[in-house]
């Protein structure tokens, strides 16, 4: 069995995406122009919006779809030589563009349109939708924690739950929908996110005394650290971390129990010890919905694992890669539990003249008729084979979220289940307006 290896990410695919390829260069359709576009038919459960993300982490993936003499070596057998010669030159030249990462998607939103020969596009579709799946799911939780926080920070710290690529991919996710750290390191280096941390309870129990743990803390990270507080009795934690460190401790944090109790009797007993200014942070299995809960208790911070890493309960976006026009002709799937609108999108936002956003408005093989507030949401990301230049950072598509989402209707951003927060509204040439 060949190992995924080398950076190469060829192997990151489904069988059938091969097979598929050998038989269409066995009949002359693998060299028709095709385009694939992606799209979910509907949000998870209960959301109002989707996040884009991991557009940055596709195209990485699309560069790095090629094959090498190991790898075609272990396809031996499964392919015949004519495609594994096809395959021995393959570089994706096609053309990529789409939503900017960062931008919000509906129902229906061409979220990626991949043009290209058949041959050359249908083999990215696995690849493609692996990571748009999985990053878009965890970045949409982040980013409705993020609304239920408020102004408060919170840290990304879900590594131990998910698989360790997973998490750097999570930790790149949640700082786009505004997380301000993680706490994996590999997430830091490879996308220069801030990476924060102390200790955990293991630290604690590793010295004789509560007392000792914090002094050999405090010594080692400076009075402005967190101090655990829960391993033993929090009240009594409060206390010594306070006699340990002074009045100028950094923070506490609790991890377990009732923590909007827990702060408020925390908050009174740091300040009633003089510490006003240390802070409180709280974490241990928290959601949009604990968050959203704790906004009236004095919490300074928030730790999240194990919801931001699946996605609090929508662990996939639910995304599809369709084919949708062949040499310029639109063609749709007809089944009647999933039916697809044939032909390429072209995607507009409507806004009122406030800027509130009212519509996502998709017109079929051109450009919707233009109103005053549209914006254009697709972006070229790719062509001919080449990523465009200059495009946006990570740091700039975390902005281009915040400022999205200041766009939506006041119930868009509830946590509470409801329809989309603005309607997908399709224009197609023949049958006009569908919904």
């Amino acid at each position: 069995m060949v190992s995924h290896h080398s950076g190469s990410t060829a192997l990151l695919t489904d069988h059938y995406e091969l097979t598929m390829l050998q038989a269409a260069l066995s009949d002359g359709t693998g060299e028709r122009a095709c385009t694939f576009e992606v799209f979910g038919r509907r949000l998870p459960e209960g959301r109002r919006y989707g996040v884009v993300a991991g557009t940055g982490r596709v195209l990485d993936a699309v560069r790095d779809f090629t094959f090498d003499p190991e790898l075609l070596a272990g396809l031996r057998g499964v392919l015949d030589e004519r495609t594994l010669d096809w395959l021995a030159g393959y570089r994706f030249g096609g053309s990529i563009e789409g939503y900017a990462e960062g931008e919000l998607w509906f129902p229906g939103s061409p979220i990626l349109t991949v043009t290209g020969t058949f041959a050359e596009a249908v083999i990215l579709e696995t690849v493609v939708l692996s990571i748009l799946n999985h990053d878009c799911a965890i970045a949409a939780a982040a980013s409705r924690m993020v609304q239920a926080a408020g102004d408060r920070p919170l840290i990304e710290m879900g590594s131990r739950r998910t698989h360790e690529d997973a998490a750097v991919a999570a930790s790149r996710a949640a700082y786009l929908a505004g997380f301000t750290s993680t706490s994996n390191l590999q997430a830091g280096a490879s996308y220069g996110i801030p990476t924060s941390g102390t200790s955990a309870h293991a630290f604690t129990l590793l010295h004789d005394t509560e007392a000792q743990a914090f002094a050999a803390q405090v010594a080692a990270l400076g009075v402005g650290t967190t101090l655990l507080v829960d391993t033993y009795d929090i009240t009594a934690g409060i206390a010594t971390a306070v006699e340990v460190a002074g009045p100028q401790l950094g923070a506490v944090r609790i991890d377990s129990g009732d923590l909007e109790v827990l702060a408020v009797q925390a908050r009174a007993q740091l300040d009633s010890l003089g510490a006003t200014g240390t802070r409180i942070v709280v974490s241990g299995d928290l959601d949009e919905y604990a968050l959203a809960a704790l906004r009236a208790a004095p919490v300074d911070g928030y730790g999240v694992g194990t919801s931001l890493v699946t996605g609090s309960g929508a662990p996939t976006a639910g995304l599809v890669y369709k084919l949708v026009e062949v040499e310029g002709r639109p063609v749709a799937k007809r089944s009647t539990s999933k039916v697809t609108q044939g032909g390429r999108k072209v995607a507009v936002r409507r806004h009122r003249p406030t800027g509130t956003a009212t519509d996502e408005v998709l017109g079929v093989g051109s450009t919707p008729p233009r109103e005053p507030n549209d914006r254009p949401l697709q972006v070229p990301l790719v062509r001919e084979g080449e990523r465009v230049a200059d495009l946006p950072d990570l740091a700039a598509s975390r902005e281009h979220l915040r400022r999205a989402l200041v766009t939506l209707p006041w119930d868009g951003l509830a946590l509470s289940k409801g329809e989309p927060a603005i309607p997908t509204t399709v224009l197609t040439p023949e049958r006009g307006v569908v919904r």
